[in-house]
């Protein structure tokens, strides 16, 4: 791995009087609350969007902001100082925070599911642990799990287990401050997920992210050097006997984590589409002329019926995707809650809350884990190509000098583009036709 000097990175101080203004704030309480919360740092971030976008600078000022805000903290235990929202909160603040900038709603989206990992394949006593740390710290956390690549290698060195290995993709890792790793036990087909210090000599990061879209995620490669972890840390697993707890990772909950991210996908799909829409329409009001040469000619181009056309279909495409989405966040919600969890904290921890009878991760069914798998991936469907259609779409109605790379209208597009390509969605498509033909859920996978 040939890796590269590390970019320039942006500088906090740039958000230092918003920053400031979010501190002098509580948290928000309820969902409505951290809906504003979100659209209040999207504003923010699309004020330069396409300057940064330009400079392509590793987000190091973003990122704190997020960390101002507060929106890391929004699935968090409210007894660690968390928000105590569930999962259909969470995805209406990724699609909120990418209507103004891609790459941070992807980061935030990205952060949220990691810091749901030790909830999904861990202990009471290690999802309490993690979440402790991640909310009380306010911590960032990338990932190094890109299941396309070699699994990393796991040995057992004692009382610790070493990773070793490189991973194309790590979202975020370079401004994160906790890493997820996950690898494969030598000897085994056992994987194992834990929790490190981003900062390390064994972290090597390439420098390398330089994709079309999606420019300010950080997502290059990073090679793994003998990163040593207690067995303690192992995630699900019997740190005694050094196997892995059949009652936590061998049931369909255990595989949750899944349809969880591909709904985080779709929710920054269609908030960059989103926030296209909404720069494209500003943009056609105050600036795009009409056509002078159609033979119905318009004073301005809000007469225009072509124009009027495309935005009334836009609009209306972009709304039933946002309830698809938000029908599915629920569903997500509830199989968490059902498994006797809330969001991303234990639902025992909540205050003022209740465990519904029966919440074990052990009623939650494959049948059940297949049925919101079914709705999750209708949503990547729709939001995948609506998305695609919308943000290619608008410079129909914006006119030429809106191609000017000022404007940055092009970044909604590069940014769908880029990550919709993460996996293939004409799959998902013949999923939903497997379902819908012939009853069948898809098995659970490492992309479904």
């Amino acid at each position: 791995m040939a890796a590269k000097a590390p970019r320039e990175y942006t500088d906090p101080s740039v958000y230092d009087s918003h920053a400031k203004d979010f501190q002098s704030k509580a948290l928000p309480s309820g969902q409505a609350e951290w809906i504003e919360r979100a659209s209040q740092v999207a504003q923010i971030f699309a004020q330069d969007a396409p300057k940064r976008d330009i400079e392509n600078k590793s987000p190091a000022a973003e990122v704190s902001l997020l960390k101002a805000s507060g929106l890391l903290k929004v699935l968090g235990p409210k007894e660690y100082g968390g928000g105590g929202e569930a999962w259909d909160t969470g995805y209406k603040v990724i699609r909120e925070v990418a209507k103004g900038d891609g790459s941070l709603g992807m980061l935030l989206g990205y952060h949220l599911l990691w810091s749901t990992t030790a909830n999904v394949v861990g202990t009471e006593d290690q999802a309490r642990s993690v979440q402790k740390v991640i909310t009380e710290q306010n911590l960032f956390i990338g990932g190094a799990v890109n299941p396309r690549d070699s699994d990393l290698k796991i040995t057992s060195d004692g009382d610790e287990i070493v990773f070793n290995g490189f991973k194309n993709f790590n979202t975020g890792g370079v401004v994160s401050d906790l890493t997820v790793l996950e690898g494969v036990l030598e000897g085994t087909e056992d994987h194992i997920f834990t929790f490190v210090n981003t900062r390390q000599d064994g972290m090597q990061f390439a420098h390398n992210w330089d994709s079309i879209g999606l420019r300010l995620t950080e997502s290059g490669s990073v090679r793994i050097t003998n990163i040593r972890v207690p067995w303690t840390d192992a995630l699900g697993w019997d740190s005694a006997t050094k196997r892995p707890l059949p009652h936590i990772l061998s049931i369909p909950f255990a595989t949750l984590l899944l349809p969880t991210i591909q709904l985080v996908f779709s929710n920054f799909y269609a908030g960059i589409a989103l926030g296209a829409l909404d720069a494209a329409a500003a943009y056609t009001t105050q600036h795009t002329r009409a056509w002078p040469f159609g033979g119905d000619n318009k004073d301005r181009p809000t007469d225009e019926f072509y124009i009027l056309e495309r935005y009334g279909a836009w609009h209306a495409h972009l709304l039933a995707a946002a309830a698809l989405l938000d029908r599915a966040g629920a569903q997500v919600a509830a199989v968490y809650r059902e498994g006797g969890q809330h969001g991303s904290s234990l639902l025992s921890d909540v205050i003022n809350g209740s465990t519904p009878a029966g919440a074990t991760r052990e009623a939650i069914t494959a049948a059940r884990r297949g049925e919101l798998a079914a709705l999750v991936v209708s949503g990547k469907v729709v939001s995948t190509d609506v998305a695609l259609e919308v943000t290619a779409g608008i410079f129909e109605a914006l006119g030429a000098r809106a191609t000017g790379k000022k404007y940055g209208f092009d970044r909604f597009w590069r940014d769908v583009r880029t990550h919709t390509l993460h996996d293939p969605v004409a799959y998902k498509r013949r999923e939903l036709g497997r379902w819908k033909l012939l009853g069948e859920a898809a098995e659970a996978t490492w992309y479904t």
